[in-house]
């Protein structure tokens, strides 16, 4: 566990006790140094606790080897995340542990909690280790936790605690100027409090020589042409567009463009009223996406998502509106056409080829090889596995793959768990899996030394992903290509990433050489205008959430615009999820019987059945089965509110025009408890 030179050169300030940003490419050993860190942070200090903050959750156990081989059996180290299942309260095990390793969430939610056993200052740790610490910015979870940091410092506050932050990639933060990129790097450096961002210069070479980078390659492809399958969907869309008489909506079909342009209509229609237009909206996203998936992957893989969509439409949806009833039948009369056409291999995806050719190169070596896919959406990274399993050759050269994407919930396709996340890694990592189609999941420290190939796949991002997912090829002599069309926007944003890489280490550069009362300075006006902007974001909120009473505004199915309830028949539980508490809202809904599968063991809850309209089938969240009480738990994204001023469409809770009390047990849920008892 000795320490490079380079890496010495950098931690020296934090040593001191200094706040800093270790910036060291991927791969350079930023975890060891800062491991190294915190052991002689815990040996010199009285009464010391460190905290060690990761935004994935399979970074929590790779982030424990590392520090329990530096701190050795002496110091006690507890790890946390999300799927941890039962486990003592946050703020218990924060106070017995010398080192705590934890989703940055779970500290947030400690900081704010009113229970003991749960509830932490920061000031109980004085050591805050800040893993990939790039996204220390706006309202991410890492800069809310360093809000909390700043308020009291800029209050006089003195028992804070040391931060240290990590990354290979600080970013542009959009900018295309060098005066705009270093004002994105003094930020980070302000919403971290640290006096330096430290990078080797003395032995910067030893640094070149140890980090090797892989070598990149273009595979570029020609467009599909002719492209019959993908032609019968633009005509579809054509027509559903003409029936929907929106001139103003743009016909560019297939691209993220026209799914934001359909998304914001979707919006409009629910808070107009207009139901038939909000139709047409849902039906041309999933006409849009099938596109999208057809230029990714395969025309099959497309056909297969958008007949999901109908089959289940058909299934779910009862009291089906004009508008679904003639998309319904829009699709049936093509159905057969559209199967012809993708089944055909004449129209196959030439990108396809050109993976198909990079895998071949890379596993017919006679050296053991190990890569990585990167798509954009999990449906792509489903439909890439799908396509591997169908290739005899690439079966016959051992390709044993597996696909690994986020554990977040989405109405599209079906997302792994923590659990399995952790699982496939722990089988990559041992070389039982040889290959990984990934989403952006994968893209940060994920540590395989012998991973040696990484393909960025028809990806439109920006220069942190790219930089990110190029570093998890490890071994000597990588490969990296990136695979998209000739003449693409993907192509483009990758060519405008190599430039903005450059920007961003000019704009390190340029923050590193100022004076350092210009740049103490600087950092103090920037920490003071965010400290205010947020104090007047809190106000706008509060007057937001105080501008109707929550009995003047109506709960309305989003699809059917059924009205269901009121803003007063709602509450919160644990302050994220919002119930109804109405015994007769149970007369709207219908529950499924198959249980929900969430990765995780509640204290007072687990899942029940999904829920959905009883008028229109659409979908509304699920039950929570709390202290043996059913209550149903809704999505806000499925209701409209009617409010005293009109209607308003809101994409989270927490911009709900009106406040929702916290759930009373006893009170709320008075005849559920006497119903029980009766029972028992």
């Amino acid at each position: 566990m000795e320490l490079l030179p380079y890496q010495w050169e950098v931690i020296l300030p934090a040593l001191e006790g200094k706040n800093i940003i270790i910036w060291l490419p991927t791969g350079a050993g930023k975890t060891r140094a800062a491991a190294y860190v915190a052991k002689r942070h815990l040996d010199m200090v009285d009464g010391a606790k460190v905290a060690v903050l990761v935004n994935k959750v399979h970074l929590v156990s790779q982030h424990e080897k590392e520090f329990r081989q530096m701190l050795g059996p002496r110091r006690t180290i507890v790890t946390m995340s999300g799927d941890s299942g039962p486990r003592a309260g946050f703020g218990h095990m924060a106070r017995s542990q010398d080192l705590v390793i934890c989703t940055a969430e779970l500290l947030r939610l400690a900081l704010i909690s009113t229970e003991e056993e749960e509830h932490v200052e920061l000031s109980a740790f004085s050591l805050l280790i800040i893993d990939e610490c790039h996204h220390t910015q706006k309202n991410s979870v890492y800069n809310v936790i360093l809000s909390h940091y700043l308020e009291r410092k800029l209050q006089g506050a003195t028992n804070l605690p040391q931060v240290l932050g990590l990354t290979a990639s600080p970013g542009t933060g959009g900018a295309s100027t060098l005066e705009g990129a270093k004002k994105h790097v003094l930020q980070l450096c302000a919403n971290l409090d640290t006096c330096h961002i430290m990078s080797p210069k003395r032995h910067y070479e030893q640094l070149e020589e140890h980090s090797s980078r892989p070598c990149k390659r273009y595979d570029l492809s020609q467009k599909r042409c002719p492209d019959p399958f993908g032609d019968l969907l633009r005509k579809l869309m054509d027509k559903i567009q003409d029936r929907l008489e929106m001139p103003q909506l743009s016909r560019d079909f297939g691209s993220q463009n026209y799914e934001q342009q359909v998304v914001e209509l979707s919006r409009e229609a629910a808070e107009q009223g207009r139901l038939q237009q909000g139709v047409f909206a849902v039906h041309l996203r999933q006409y849009n996406d099938a596109l999208l998936v057809h230029g990714t992957v395969r025309a099959v893989d497309a056909l297969s998502s958008l007949a999901s969509f109908y089959t289940k439409e058909q299934r779910v949806k009862v009291g089906v509106l004009p508008a679904e009833r003639w998309l319904l039948q829009l699709f049936d009369r093509h159905k057969e056409a559209l199967t012809l056409l993708a089944s055909d291999a004449r129209y196959e995806n030439p990108k396809l080829k050109d993976l198909q050719d990079i895998l071949e190169e890379q596993f017919s070596s006679p050296d053991p090889s190990r890569g990585i896919i990167f798509t954009r959406t999990r449906r792509s990274a489903h439909a890439l596995i799908l396509w591997l399993q169908e290739q005899p050759r690439l079966r016959q050269l051992g390709i044993k793959a597996h696909v690994l994407t986020g554990a977040g919930s989405s109405s599209q396709i079906t997302h792994m768990t923590q659990t399995q996340q952790q699982e496939v890694i722990r089988r990559f990592r041992d070389g039982t899996l040889n290959l990984l189609v990934a989403t952006s999941v994968a893209e940060e420290g994920l540590d395989i030394p012998q991973c040696n190939m990484i393909v960025r796949y028809d990806l439109l991002t920006n220069e942190i992903s790219m930089m990110q997912a190029r570093g998890r090829a490890r071994a000597s002599q990588s490969v990296y290509s990136f695979v998209a069309g000739q003449g693409s926007k993907e192509l483009h944003r990758e060519k405008t990433n190599e430039v903005l890489e450059a920007l961003m280490k000019q704009a390190v550069s340029a923050v590193q050489r100022m004076e350092e009362d210009e740049y103490k300075a600087t950092i103090v006006t920037l920490q003071l205008e965010a400290v205010s902007q947020r104090k007047a974001q809190a106000v706008m909120k509060m007057v937001k959430r105080m501008e109707f009473q929550a009995d003047t505004v109506r709960l309305l199915c989003t699809n059917c615009a059924e009205p269901v309830g009121y803003g007063s028949d709602l509450r919160k539980v644990e302050g994220t999820h919002h119930v109804n508490v109405n015994p007769n809202f149970m007369i709207y809904y219908k529950t499924s019987l198959q249980t929900v599968a969430i990765d995780r063991t509640f204290k007072d809850w687990h899942p029940g059945g999904t829920i959905s309209c009883r008028k229109c089938g659409e979908a509304w969240g699920m039950e929570m089965i709390y202290k043996s009480v059913n209550l149903p738990a809704l999505n806000i994204r499925s209701l409209v509110l009617e409010t005293p001023r009109g209607r308003q469409k809101v994409s989270q809770w927490s911009k709900v025009p009106f406040q929702v009390a916290d759930l009373d047990y006893v009170q709320d849920c008075a005849d559920d408890v006497k119903d029980l008892n009766l029972l028992f």
